[in-house]
């Protein structure tokens, strides 16, 4: 990176460590690898920090993102296996980079990458259609036990973050849900709002349109505590209007989905280390800050030992839900 680059950065540049941003830069453009469909909320992720990189300078080389959503985003995972030690592959996903392989035998594991970093934490929220019958999510659970198999639940992908979640509600209230699974949140939010589904669980940032023209609602956050304030969203209803999902009797306290960052396994040392920094000054900018709260998730950046320890603590407890559903492929 050249000292004019780095005087056009956001003002956090001047914390970072000099050495990790000399020992190693790119040298030819950049893959950042989105592994979802377009306009769902890891493509969002993945473009919003390719515009403040590019915006402020921060690398000195194009960025190219590629969509590779196939196979619940196992295809882009093993993209970067196929480019071992290719720090120019940068590959962007969810907790799915590390919980699939526990549900689906596939052509990678885990170990065919390393994490540099995770730069936010995405809120669940249960969704139906505007004029559904429910009005809270005790009436969907009660009219899914109702009728056993019957009300179609709409989610990014199959045995995921969006199914394990599913399959977490039925388990702690004896409700039975088809789960139908869509390639990316952006198209679950289309069906939800065209009523081929009758609920579903995206994030804030994925149904936020449907929800600003009044074509879908929500019933509940899982969240300890509701969502922070914001502007009306939809009929002067915003984020913190939102009940919590215990609040309206389900207990299930919170729910979180983090989005991250990952190289190819045997990218040098100096590139996780240059790409941590990248990201540092990416999360402290204040483009990303707006990005956070027009998203509503909460920012949290984790690299190193941090995020190690965050991503074993997770991966623990989902394979718990894969196992009593008979997922586990262990």
């Amino acid at each position: 990176m050249t000292k004019k680059a780095i005087g056009a950065g956001v003002a956090s540049l001047m914390l970072l460590s000099v050495p990790a941003w000399a020992d190693w830069s790119p040298e030819r453009p950049l893959e950042f690898v989105v592994a979802s469909g377009a306009g769902g909320g890891t493509d969002n992720f993945a473009r919003t920090i390719q515009s403040v990189i590019t915006r402020n300078d921060l690398i000195d080389q194009p960025i190219v993102v590629l969509n590779k959503g196939g196979g619940s985003g196992a295809e882009a995972f093993l993209y970067g296996k196929q480019n071992k030690a290719d720090p120019n592959k940068v590959i962007f996903g969810t907790n799915n980079v590390y919980l699939l392989p526990h549900v689906a035998k596939l052509a990678y594991s885990v170990e065919d990458l390393q994490p540099v970093a995770a730069l936010a934490m995405d809120e669940f929220l249960v969704w139906v259609k505007a004029d559904a019958p429910y009005k809270t999510v005790t009436d969907l659970i009660e009219a899914a036990k109702a009728e056993p198999g019957k009300i179609p639940f709409g989610g990014s992908q199959s045995k995921d973050t969006d199914e394990t979640l599913v399959a977490l509600i039925e388990q702690q209230t004896g409700a039975d849900f088809k789960y139908v699974p869509f390639n990316g949140g952006g198209e679950v939010g289309v069906q939800l709002a065209g009523g081929h589904v009758a609920a579903n669980v995206n994030n804030p940032n994925e149904n936020i349109g449907q929800w600003q023209a009044g074509a879908v609602r929500p019933l509940c956050v899982f969240a300890p505590e509701r969502m922070a304030k914001s502007e009306p969203i939809h009929d002067n209803m915003g984020w913190h209007d939102i009940p919590t999902c215990k609040e309206q009797g389900l207990d299930i306290e919170s729910y979180q989905m983090p989005r991250t960052v990952w190289l190819p396994a045997d990218a040098p040392p100096e590139a996780v280390a240059f790409y941590e920094d990248a990201l540092k000054a990416v999360f402290e900018s204040s483009e990303w800050q707006e990005y956070l709260t027009k998203t509503s998730q909460s920012g949290k950046l984790l690299t190193g030992d941090e995020l190690k320890d965050f991503i074993a603590s997770s991966e623990e407890k989902t394979v718990e839900v894969f196992k009593a559903q008979g997922w586990s492929t262990e």
